[in-house]
């Protein structure tokens, strides 16, 4: 049997003589999740915002950024490809060939997404069925959601895209079974069992039959009324249904001495009496009689209908999988072509490139400036460590989760906000950002930082992206710098992982590591001072914050002026080596030496 090779030599199949269905050889590619995933934590994707919760709205998350899905399915496939990306290249390159396909086919892609908005949730309905906990209106529901997939599944086997095939490939319309549940249950079918009326007429013949009597009622009893005036003369003799005595003649107190002596009384009214006849009581027992064996054949019907569908449940579970991915793929289409992303180019290197990077949610919030683009260059020799200086404000943090942002949207299949970028495979995504107590566990603001960047030394290789921000703020400065010069000492020293890496800091004294080590390089963001003020230019380049402008800072936050020109005099004490803040006492502190100076270098094998 030949081999026939698809998305760029990345998929695998085999076309053999005695396949019985003609697009057999497209249903092995790969659909579900790969075994291969970028490892995410939890708090990587609270970090990077990738997913709603308590805290945090979905329309400030990469999920509400991506998710303009049709189905129920695709939303939760694209919370499941965005929190558990593919981590093997052929696999999201076929992702991404298959949303540039329908991306460079609008009015397929258009037709896809329309097809999809008749698609309900496939995957709980089918469920509901088959645990035999299924409704009629679920039945309903679940046989005009699968009406769109026969023209869903024509489009995707058009497309030249092996992915977009094989999720074609993978769908069945059950036509058979679908005219079955239409034909059986009516338009808008109640939702309880008790309630009559939702398998629909010309079904079965004996319930036809058996709703005949009930139908007739109503014309039987206005005939019955009429010859019972005409007989008594009573013409305001009126023959009701109550609930309590059931069908019963009614007859105004005027009229009373000209009862029949066949009538029986069965209430007294304030207005008159009412009474019945045998005729009416045989009527009655025939009526309802008939009403409660129709309802039996309804649940007998609707239960053999429940049989059916249950017997269908995998290929209907299939079907749903399938739809799920063609969901996601079209949104990802429809995003990039909304929002002008680009396609990434995954291989196996050990280099992320990105060119003119834009943060996929910053650049989203409706009162948001415009957003600056920068570019990175990461790998693991030359340019293994960023070493990211500039104030607060200036947009240090929204550089590192951008990277790491795109990184996961690439290798979830996504196209990304960029002019372009190329990326080898990353296997974790580490990230320490931010910094706040833990009050349930006991857990101090400095514990947690240093313990969840425990847990990154402890598991980097060197494929993972590390994105550090302000380790060692949480505990004195002398501790902080040795720590975090320790820790990026570890991260480009240890011969086992030396991870690509962006460490933020405020501790200028750490881009004196770029001296010492050729992979660890200095990046400031660049402001302009205009006077007593600062511009954020929001621009990452190479070379060194002059300033922390933390007092700048402080005044644009509102401080009082007379805290701002007080922290400037004591800022320019300190910088004159005085450590008292007192102007009029001034004893000279000793020069501080450079930490890399310091002896005791270490080193990892």
């Amino acid at each position: 049997h030949p081999h026939a090779v698809c998305a760029a030599g990345a998929l695998l199949y085999y076309v053999g003589t005695t396949l019985r269905h003609p697009l057999e050889h497209v249903r092995h590619i790969r659909l579900r999740q790969s075994d291969e995933q970028l490892g995410l934590d939890a708090t990587t994707l609270r970090h990077l915002q990738i997913l709603p919760a308590n805290d945090l709205p979905k329309e400030a998350t990469l999920t509400g950024v991506l998710d303009v899905t049709k189905t129920p399915m695709g939303a939760r496939k694209l919370r499941t490809w965005l929190s558990r990306p593919l981590a093997r290249a052929e696999e999201i390159n076929a992702r991404l060939d298959a949303v540039g396909a329908l991306i460079d086919d609008r009015p397929q892609l258009s037709r896809l997404r329309q097809a999809l908005t008749g698609v309900r949730d496939l995957e709980r309905l089918v469920q509901k069925v088959d645990s035999r906990r299924a409704n009629p209106r679920d039945l309903r529901a679940l046989a005009q959601s699968l009406v769109p997939v026969k023209d869903i599944r024509a489009e995707l086997l058009s497309n030249s895209d092996c992915l977009l095939q094989a999720s074609g490939a993978r769908m069945n319309p059950c036509e058979e079974l679908t005219s079955l549940v239409t034909r059986a249950l009516v338009e808008d079918p109640p939702v309880l069992l008790t309630n009559p009326g939702y398998i629909a007429t010309g079904y079965n013949a004996e319930l036809d039959e058996i709703r005949s009597i009930s139908s007739d009622r109503r014309k039987w009893l206005a005939d019955y009324q009429a010859a019972e005036q005409k007989r008594t003369g009573i013409s305001k003799l009126k023959i009701r249904n109550v609930s309590t005595f059931g069908i019963v003649i009614e007859i105004p107190k005027g009229s009373l001495d000209k009862v029949p002596e066949d009538y029986q009384r069965r209430q007294t009214l304030v207005t008159g009496e009412r009474y019945t006849t045998p005729e009416l009581k045989n009527f009655e027992r025939e009526v309802f009689g008939a009403e409660e064996r129709a309802l039996a054949i309804e649940k007998r019907l609707f239960e053999e209908l429940v049989e059916r569908v249950a017997q269908q449940t995998e290929i209907i579970q299939e079907t749903a999988q399938a739809l799920g991915v063609c969901d996601v793929l079209a949104a990802f289409a429809d995003r990039a072509l909304a929002l002008g992303y680009t396609r990434p180019f995954v291989d196996e290197s050990d280099e992320i490139r990105i060119e003119d990077g834009r943060h996929p949610i910053i650049e989203q919030l409706p009162d948001a400036e415009p957003f600056v683009p920068n570019s990175t260059v990461l790998n693991t020799k030359s340019e293994q460590i960023h070493v990211i200086t500039g104030p607060n404000m200036a947009g240090k943090s929204t550089y590192l989760r951008q990277v790491a942002t795109l990184v996961i949207m690439a290798q979830a299949g996504c196209w990304v906000p960029a002019s372009g970028m190329r990326i080898g495979v990353i296997d974790r995504v580490f990230t320490r950002i931010g910094a706040g107590d833990d009050l349930s566990r006991g857990r101090s603001t400095f514990l947690v930082e240093m313990q969840e960047t425990a847990e990154i030394l402890n598991n980097v290789t060197m494929r993972s992206l590390v994105v550090l921000d302000e380790i060692g703020r949480g505990t004195s400065t002398y501790d902080g710098i040795s720590i975090a010069w320790a820790v990026a000492e570890y991260l480009y020293q240890n011969r086992q992982a030396r991870p690509k890496t962006l460490f933020a800091t405020h501790y200028h004294e750490l881009t004196d590591l770029a001296d010492k080590f050729d992979g660890i390089k200095n990046y400031t963001v660049k402001v302009v001072e205009q006077g007593d003020r600062i511009v954020f230019l929001r621009r990452i380049v190479p070379g060194v914050a002059q300033k922390s402008f933390g007092i700048h800072v402080a005044a644009m936050a509102g401080l009082p002026p007379e805290v701002v020109k007080r922290a400037n005099e004591i800022l320019t004490n300190l910088e004159s080596a005085d450590l008292d803040i007192d102007v009029e006492a001034r004893p000279v502190r000793r020069p501080r030496k450079k930490l890399s100076e310091l002896p005791g270098q270490m080193e990892f094998f």
